[in-house]
């Protein structure tokens, strides 16, 4: 059996990612570095009572919801 593109005498590798392929963009998040971005803004909580923001990190998809 033949993967697409590859003829008979092509070594196919198979080789486990290293730690920082498998862990690129995340390690920055886990120590506290998001990069926050603003995806609902201006929107009104009932609960609190005041108008919040959600914010969203677009490494790690965390979100964080901060009153005005």
């Amino acid at each position: 059996m033949l993967l697409s593109g590859a003829s008979m005498g092509d070594i196919v590798r198979f080789k486990k990612p290293t730690a920082q392929e498998k862990n690129k963009g995340k390690t920055l998040c886990k120590n506290g570095f998001h990069r926050w971005q603003i995806v609902n803004t201006r929107r009104f909580d009932v609960k609190q009572g005041q108008l919040v923001t959600e914010y969203r990190c677009s490494r790690c998809d965390a979100i964080r919801i901060k009153a005005q």
